[in-house]
């Protein structure tokens, strides 16, 4: 309601002042329908608002007839159908207009797809963000395999998707279940399909060779019919909710194994969807002696690509450099590698042996390796002196420039350097090169005063270096300490065994 004075102002105006509905209404600052409300209630025939005609009035049964027609057809072309055809509009209101006017496919009913015990699997990827590994930055993705009849989950994590985690996601998800089921259901996937066309299919030549291995067959769903394994599609919706949400962990083995016994444990005590009055482990357990049975040997799973070995003994792979021995240089070798090990081959003798890293730029050594190439490069052993200067005290670095400057030799800075790390630590290295750098005196005299006064101001003695020859029965021998009172008594005069005798005696 109204008040009653401002009706009558309506009221006036209209009638004494002329003025049209849209005037009162914004000069009283109300709707016009409260004016139009208060002129009907006076009994004043208020004529209604005309609608104004859309431009596009006339084109519409083109439109829908084109539309019928060509129901895909774009608003782009669609608008320049009609300006050929005498349309003055503009195109963002044509796009707004079609978009309304397009017609819509039926919605599609779906059958509820039901399978036997031991059938089938569904398998996809899911990607989980990315870690840092050193210098490296690689995706978290996770193999899902869930079984279409009991809903048993497998998950694994790996730091990628490549073909090789593919097949090694196979294999340890057959060893987890201790079985295999008969069909395994895929996305068209690379990994899977390489190309397809209708119901003609080529799948990729390492998952024929892993079903011919496992005994099942590989079989992708239809093309835009991701319906068909929805199953697989829940589980990573589920992993993503139940699991993986606000979870922390120190690496992907840490991952894994939460991943493993929450598997195990929550996952398998839910409820099973298709009967909710049973468990998954339960239904699983029903299913369990419905599924294939294991080959006697799992598939080999390495990843092996073949490498170029340069001028230096390292074989390239996956980011990083792993040592080979000297003699393998300017060669093509064969890298084998899981998720933990790296092996490569010449022909079929393995030559090295490595812990396998995931960071990137790193290089993995083995002593053996470089210490074949120092024994015959003098060029070498002075680098990789240097080189281990700068790992055991970071300041070396900067001695080495200052000492060069000066004209200081720089073989004989190495060898003494080497020597006091040997005999005192790199961390007492390191501080004596801080203290020598900054009093500004870069050569050796100034590092070994500073470490030997460090070392006195600990309490230290300073270390005497014996060298014994390299014979292995000298190794583990024990020098036992003799009592020195004999070579005290050297020292003693001997007139003091006589107190009482005075030297005019004598």
């Amino acid at each position: 309601m109204i008040p009653r004075a401002l009706e009558a102002d309506i009221l006036r105006l209209y009638h004494a002042e002329h003025w049209p509905i849209g005037t009162i209404a914004r000069q009283l600052r109300v709707h016009h329908s409260t004016v139009r409300r208060v002129l009907a209630q006076a009994g004043v025939p208020v004529a209604s608002k005309t609608m104004r005609t859309s431009i596009v009035e006339p084109y519409l049964a083109f439109i829908a007839e084109t539309l019928a027609k060509y129901p895909t057809l774009r608003a782009s072309r669609l608008y320049a159908m009609v300006r050929e055809r005498g349309y003055p509009g503009a195109s963002d209101h044509f796009r707004a207009l079609i978009a309304r006017l397009r017609p819509r496919p039926a919605a599609e009913a779906y059958l509820r797809l039901r399978t036997l015990p031991g059938e089938q699997a569904q398998v996809d990827w899911a990607h989980f963000g990315e870690l840092t590994i050193g210098r490296a930055v690689r995706p978290l993705m996770a193999f899902v395999m869930v079984l279409s009849y009991s809903r048993h989950l497998f998950l694994r994590f790996y730091l990628g998707a490549a073909m090789n985690y593919f097949i090694r996601g196979h294999v340890d998800a057959f060893a987890w279940y201790q079985a295999v089921p008969r069909v395994l259901l895929y996305d068209n996937l690379k990994s899977a399909v390489l190309e397809r066309s209708g119901d003609a299919i080529r799948f990729h030549p390492t998952l024929l060779e892993l079903a011919a291995h496992y005994h099942f067959q590989p079989r992708p769903v239809a093309v835009a019919r991701g319906n068909e394994k929805g199953r697989v599609e829940r589980a990573i919706r589920f992993v993503r909710d139940a699991f993986f949400a606000a979870r922390s962990f120190r690496d992907v083995d840490d991952l894994n194994a939460q991943a493993t016994a929450w598997c195990e444990g929550a996952a398998a005590e839910r409820l099973c969807p298709p009967e909710r009055t049973r468990t998954v482990r339960a239904v699983f357990a029903e299913e369990r002696p419905q599924l294939l049975a294991l080959p006697d040997n799992p598939f080999p799973a390495e990843e092996r690509i073949e490498v170029d070995v340069s001028k230096t003994p390292y074989a390239r792979f996956d980011w990083n450099d792993y040592s080979v021995p000297p003699t393998y240089v300017r060669r093509t070798l064969t890298v084998l590698a899981t998720l933990d090990t790296v092996r490569i081959l010449a022909g079929p003798n393995v030559i090295a042996t490595h812990p396998r890293s995931f960071d990137r730029g790193a290089q993995i050594e083995d002593p053996t390796h470089i210490a074949a190439l120092v024994a015959h490069k003098r060029a070498a052993r002075s680098h990789r002196a240097q080189d281990r200067l700068h790992h055991a005290a970071p300041s070396t670095t900067t001695l080495f420039v200052r000492a060069a400057e000066r004209g200081v030799h720089l073989g004989v800075l190495t060898r003494g350097l080497l020597q006091l790390l040997d005999s005192h630590g790199a961390q007492a290295l390191q501080a004596a090169i801080a203290a020598a750098l900054a009093e500004d005196t870069a050569h050796l005299g100034a590092v070994r005063h500073f470490i030997d006064h460090h070392a006195h101001a600990r309490g230290q003695h300073p270390p005497i270096a014996v060298p014994l020859p390299k014979d292995a029965r000298l190794q583990h021998l024990r020098v036992r300490p003799q009592p020195l009172s004999d070579y005290e008594q050297l020292t003693q005069d001997p007139t003091d065994d006589h107190p009482g005798t005075d030297e005019s005696d004598s």
